[in-house]
């Protein structure tokens, strides 16, 4: 695969950093996301400055194999592309922002290439942020409860380990109980429905891996709450913070013919695993379903722009259309940001490099080499109870015993990653999301990984293993 990264080294000294200055103002101003400061006190925040391909270097000149993209699932090709930055650069000298009312060069394209790795999709709504383009689904949702439905059909279902925003309404769709702990009161017509890890499931025998049976929970919480009251439901086609839990066969194929039959819209959140990261474009390409509603966000532009997108079929589209007498017909939102021209140059300059690169197919070997490395590893420790994923999108979750499946205490995976910082390799793991569910280490690599890269990967993890079960 050609990758245009250049020289893979890395000279601190060519850049004009003052890194005891740039330490200094990020402890005294800077406040971090998910991030305890009283540390900071006695401690220097790390702060990354370069990138190239698969490795980040922080102030003080030290080197990181990144395991995670960006620590959040978002640079799927990798740090230092420079065509990427030029073409942001080129458009935004251009024509940089117009309220997206009008039209502009790059959003108009990108929104035809993306359309063409959807078939059954029709619209794309620019927006900023992963949290903001599920604010869209939720508002259309809500418009068309009132629009046809005298405002009864209003309530949206969500799946207990999702994640859907951070916001205050897209937590109100999210089924992690300690993301969401201290924020309420939250926004109203929000329902819960089971999840669907086979690992832990609530099922025995045969049942443990037949997807309809995790599926109907959704029709039994339709009917619950009444048809007529259920608006949507929104699901990660892969729960991604939840603890990367992939579904079992069945499942949405079930999910979405339930939909059909209660009149439900079917929104996929595809904001961690779209553009790539499972070895399809999306991840609910897997299935064999069509939804009527995508949200994306984080690998659309690999974190070199910002941009998220609502796509809908041409049916969700037309339900907005009305005759101008109807004032309040048409869909009544707007996002500043999402009129930025510069996030869909990136965006589009980012599919044609995993386009020509055959990034896919590469998500596809190392995702599954990535697999049996884990495996090895959980045949070696017995503190690993399952691994799971697919692509470039793996967990494993870690285990007091492998009988009762008792999760270990959320210090143990800190440990593991504590451990593996030690080695210059950055993992993930769930952050603060369950009471007692903290226990899975998350691994996301960009699209460009290599076989030598995977293997630094699980080495530096057996090692910190080691550590942590002697």
């Amino acid at each position: 695969m050609r990758k245009d990264f250049g020289d893979m080294a890395m000279d601190l000294d060519n850049h004009d950093i003052d890194t005891g200055e740039i330490v200094s103002d990020d402890r005294q101003h800077v406040w971090h996301h998910l991030t305890q400061h009283k540390p900071f006190e006695q401690n220097d925040p790390m702060v990354m400055v370069k990138g190239k391909g698969m490795r980040v270097w922080d102030a003080n000149g030290r080197e990181y194999l990144d395991a995670v993209s960006g620590a959040v699932w978002t640079v799927n090709v990798g740090y230092g592309r420079e065509r990427i930055a030029d073409a942001v650069r080129d458009q935004l000298v251009d024509m940089c922002y117009f309220a997206n009312s009008m039209g502009n060069v790059p959003g108009a394209k990108f929104a035809k290439k993306l359309i063409d790795k959807m078939p059954g999709m029709s619209r794309v709504y620019f927006s900023n942020s992963g949290s903001e383009a599920n604010e869209k689904a939720y508002k259309m949702v809500r418009q068309l409860a009132h629009m046809k439905f005298g405002g009864k059909k209003h309530k949206i279902i969500y799946r207990d380990r999702d994640y859907h925003g951070t916001t205050i309404t897209a937590l109100s769709s999210t089924g992690q109980l300690e993301r969401k702990d201290q924020y309420g009161p939250y926004t109203p017509g929000f329902v819960e429905m089971p999840h669907c890890c086979t690992y832990r499931s609530p099922y025995t025998g045969e049942d443990v891996y037949n997807g309809e049976k995790y599926a109907r929970e959704l029709e039994k919480v339709i009917l619950a709450e009444g048809p007529d009251t259920v608006g949507s439901v929104v699901l990660e086609p892969i729960t991604a913070g939840g603890g990367v839990i992939v579904p079992p066969e069945g499942y949405f194929e079930t999910i979405r013919e339930i939909c059909d039959q209660y009149g439900v819209l079917l929104h996929i959140d595809e904001v961690v695993c779209g553009v790539g990261r499972t070895g399809k474009w999306f991840g609910y390409q897997h299935f064999d379903f069509q939804p009527d509603m995508v949200t994306m966000a984080k690998g659309v532009a690999s974190g070199y722009a910002a941009i998220s997108c609502m796509v809908t079929t041409e049916d969700v589209f037309n339900q907005f259309k009305n005759d101008a007498s109807d004032r309040l017909s048409y869909f009544r939102d707007i996002s500043t940001f999402g009129g930025c021209a510069g996030g869909p140059a990136a965006a589009l300059e980012n599919m044609r490099i995993i386009e020509e690169e055959n990034l896919l197919e590469n998500v596809n070997v190392q995702g599954e080499y990535l697999l049996g490395r884990l495996n090895e590893l959980m045949d070696k420790y017995e503190m690993i109870g399952d691994v799971r994923g697919k692509g470039l999108f793996v967990g494993f979750e870690l285990v007091k015993d492998r009988l009762t499946k008792e999760p270990v205490d959320e210090s143990v995976p800190m440990r593991i990653g504590a451990e593996c910082m030690k080695q210059g390799v950055i993992i993930g793991r769930t952050n603060r999301s369950f009471r007692d569910l903290n226990n899975t280490v998350c691994l996301s690599p960009a699209l460009i990984a290599t076989k030598d890269d995977i293997d630094e990967i699980v080495i530096a993890i057996d090692n910190a293993m080691a550590v942590v079960t002697a």
